[in-house]
């Protein structure tokens, strides 16, 4: 494990227990991506970077009893999280990093992703493991419940042109790892991104 991500890892580990305490009212905006996101019945979807799993059940509704449910975190007091919340029913919970997934190529239609991208220690890499995953049209939603303004001056900082989440950083960057961005949202309620597959 590199040092990006024993940093996270110790990051998320101490504010696991609290995180949904912390956050009550993201639960609607979870639900409203996830409808967004162009799931279908019976298909078969990853939560990268999954947390507390608080959009495992949305995910479940979208692709039904038929479909396929996976949350993968890199924090195991996150997914221990998950689990006391019930989460475990909606989706099975995977101790793995995105940056190596135990998925064959192609074994997703769908990746949902909720506040991961900013924690990627190697953006374009990591993002083309999460295409390798999904088969060619599949999907990639990029999700985080607040805008990246907001989400600023929530941490006390000031938006730069160097932002990564910024339209025109993202762009090339997704499409340099294997995926055509659709759609580009930030709002301050919302931040969401959609993304196909590149054949």
């Amino acid at each position: 494990m590199n040092e990006d991500h024993t940093h996270v890892q110790e990051f998320f580990a101490s504010r696991a227990a609290d995180w949904d305490r912390k956050f009550p009212g993201d639960g609607p905006a979870f639900t409203a991506a996830v409808a967004e996101s162009g799931l279908r019945l019976g298909d078969r979807v990853l939560d990268a970077g999954c947390g507390t799993g608080r959009a495992l059940p949305a995910l479940r509704a979208a692709v039904g009893p038929g479909g396929t449910v996976l949350g993968a975190d890199l924090t195991p007091q996150m997914l221990a999280a998950a689990q006391r919340a019930g989460r475990a029913a909606d989706g099975a919970l995977l101790l793995a990093d995105v940056a190596r997934l135990p998925l064959r190529d192609g074994a997703l239609d769908a990746v949902f992703a909720a506040g991961l991208i900013a924690h990627l220690p190697d953006p374009v890499a990591n993002l083309r493991e999460l295409a390798r995953v999904v088969r060619p049209g599949g999907r990639l939603a990029l999700f985080h419940p607040i805008g990246r303004a907001a989400l600023a001056a929530r941490h006390g900082r000031e938006l730069t042109s160097q932002d990564l989440r910024a339209e025109h950083n993202l762009r090339p960057l997704l499409a340099g790892s294997g995926w055509d961005l659709v759609s580009y949202a930030d709002e301050d309620a919302r931040f969401l991104v959609l993304a196909l597959r590149r054949a």
